[in-house]
């Protein structure tokens, strides 16, 4: 086939974020084809956000949003592998979307794994009082979609992003991870409501 022109790289790459050899190696084996390179290259990105997850994260940043004048506040640690991306515009935008997004949807853990067993039980007990005299199979699957109800409304990275709601804030940080080029991680949060707790 015909030498990849230095045009529809530059095309690629404005599209995409990706670097000059990977849109190169992405367009040559889409033959050309600008859609095709750009669907290798998300693929590959999802590769990269996998292989990046296991990499040590001792940079980022510590940040906070106040939001509805001054009633609703967020702390939130997330975490980088190096300095340079801590600093970067684009690294610091992802952050202040992520407390956006706490101030507005309010959850209570980070992961699935933060929900205290006891809590867990407490709520497939009801839901098992709830589908009393339903067959064994459909109120098994009835408990656990109770279940799962609740990692998507209470564990923040399972949660529906508020700013995409087609894709979780787990997806989220995943996208970013591919585009940074460096595992990111959300260590902690904590949000405050003005007289919350108090009554």
């Amino acid at each position: 086939m015909a030498e990849i022109s230095a045009k529809i790289v530059m095309a690629l790459r404005e599209k995409t974020n990706a670097g000059m050899m990977e849109c190169k190696a992405a367009l040559k084996e889409a033959e050309g084809d600008l859609e095709k390179a750009e669907i290798i290259l998300r693929k590959k990105g999802t590769i990269k956000a996998e292989k990046k997850a296991d990499r040590q994260t001792k940079e980022g940043i510590i940040a906070s949003y106040i939001h509805m004048a001054g009633r609703i506040g967020v702390l939130i640690e997330v975490n980088c592998e190096t300095d340079f991306v801590a600093r970067n515009e684009n690294f610091q935008a992802f952050v202040k979307d992520i407390s956006l997004h706490i101030a507005a949807a309010n959850p209570k853990f980070l992961g699935r794994e933060e929900i205290p067993e006891s809590h867990l039980a407490k709520e497939r007990e009801i839901a098992t009082d709830q589908v009393k005299g339903k067959p064994e199979a459909i109120a098994e699957k009835i408990i656990q979609g109770k279940i799962d109800k609740i990692f998507s409304d209470q564990c923040l990275l399972e949660q529906a992003f508020i700013k995409n709601p087609d894709q979780t804030v787990g997806d989220y940080v995943k996208s970013k991870i591919s585009e940074l080029g460096e595992n990111l991680v959300v260590r902690r949060f904590v949000r405050y409501a003005v007289g919350e707790d108090l009554a």
